[in-house]
């Protein structure tokens, strides 16, 4: 389940909100890394304390161990020589990761004890706000390029947006430096974490709840719900964890928002099922999603991506017999806007020179959000 490795903390790395990097020497080997060789490790102080130089380190190496994508990192679970001191008593009884042996006590957002309790005990209205839900992570930057390039193009101010990540990928908000630098930006108002994944500026029982708070707490124009950095996929129809897309539409739907469907588009994986739109957007939107949305179409100028289009259209037309198919052109003026990101943009290793097509489907979704 987990393999353990103790090591030494000898060098302190880059730090964002909520995360730290440490370089640990290890003492055992592990995967390719012998005894003495030196990992990169992540550690959350607000769980785990602030590592420092000289510092013991307990470590999950599981991910290291057997090759798996999620950042290079082993993980700091424990500083066993020099505990942090007791958090300050305050408000909050929601568990989260629970019965973990990392759980955290938070302070929800709609908990009884939260200073916005009165106002979403009976909320259940979002009023038509747009509500654009994403597959990946990835898909975030993009999303609020686009809607801010929309803005911009009719002369109006840039939307105010809300984060509601769910817990398919990473748990700790904290994790994603996406979130950490688009917030540094201005361009994402707050970070909701909804379900068993924390560590936003607001907490949530449930993308429910996250959705209300993000309009009534938040006072949000335009919501992105997608899942936190990392996605689980097995090569099967139903076994990935994307599927929470459909059920994010079902949530904005039944609140009263304006889904808006962002597709998984790409022009540059080598897997077949992946090529084009994926096959986690057409079964998330086409099976899972009962409420119907707008599934944004991206319409690639002729050139290089022309024959990507054509594809992509042809394939966006099963959705079509539950969902509104929205066109929007994605041309060179959205390509610009994506370079002028404050955070980068990478999906799977690519980056926006390799895959433009994924970066320019997610940035559609917005321009139709914002227009909204």
């Amino acid at each position: 389940m987990i393999t353990w490795r103790a090591g030494v903390v000898v060098s302190l790395g880059a730090t964002w909100p909520g995360a730290a990097e440490v370089t640990v020497e290890l003492e055992a080997p592990v995967g390719t890394a012998t005894a003495g060789d030196s990992v990169r490790a992540l550690a959350f102080p607000d769980l785990v304390g602030s590592p420092e130089i000289g510092d013991r380190v307990l470590l999950n190496v599981s991910a290291l161990a057997r090759g798996l994508g999620t950042g290079g990192y082993a993980l700091v679970i424990a500083l066993p020589d020099r505990t942090p001191a007791d958090p300050p008593e305050g408000p909050g009884h929601l568990v989260k990761a629970r019965y973990t042996p990392l759980q955290a006590m938070v302070l929800g957002v709609d908990d009884q004890e939260s200073p916005h309790h009165e106002v979403l005990r009976d909320a259940d209205d979002l009023a038509g706000l747009p509500v654009v839900v994403a597959d990946l992570h990835s898909a975030l930057p993009a999303i609020v390029v686009g809607a801010r390039f929309a803005a911009r193009r009719a002369g109006r101010p840039a939307p105010r947006v809300a984060y509601v990540m769910t817990d398919g990928g990473a748990l700790p908000a904290w994790f994603s430096r996406t979130v950490a630098g688009l917030r540094s930006a201005g361009w994402v108002e707050a970070c909701i974490t909804t379900g068993q994944a924390f560590g936003g500026d607001l907490e949530a029982v449930s993308v429910h709840t996250g959705l209300l708070a993000a309009r009534h707490v938040v006072g949000a124009d335009l919501v992105v719900v997608a899942q936190g950095p990392g996605n689980l996929g097995t090569g099967t129809r139903w076994g990935f964890s994307g599927v929470a897309a459909g059920e994010a539409v079902n949530a904005a739907a039944t609140l009263g928002g304006r889904p808006v469907a962002s597709l998984r588009v790409s022009g540059a994986d080598p897997r077949e099922r992946h090529l084009g739109i994926s096959h986690h957007s057409r079964t998330a939107y086409g099976r899972v999603a009962l409420a119907p949305a707008d599934v944004v179409v991206p319409v690639f100028e002729e050139g290089p991506l022309a024959e990507l289009g054509r594809r992509v259209a042809d394939q966006a037309d099963e959705l079509g017999a539950r969902h509104r198919l929205v066109p929007v052109t994605a041309g060179a003026d959205l390509l610009d806007a994506l370079t002028a990101s404050p955070v980068r943009l990478a999906t799977m290793g690519r980056g926006l020179a390799d895959d433009p097509a994924s970066f320019l489907a997610a940035a559609a979704a917005g321009v139709h959000a914002a227009d909204l």
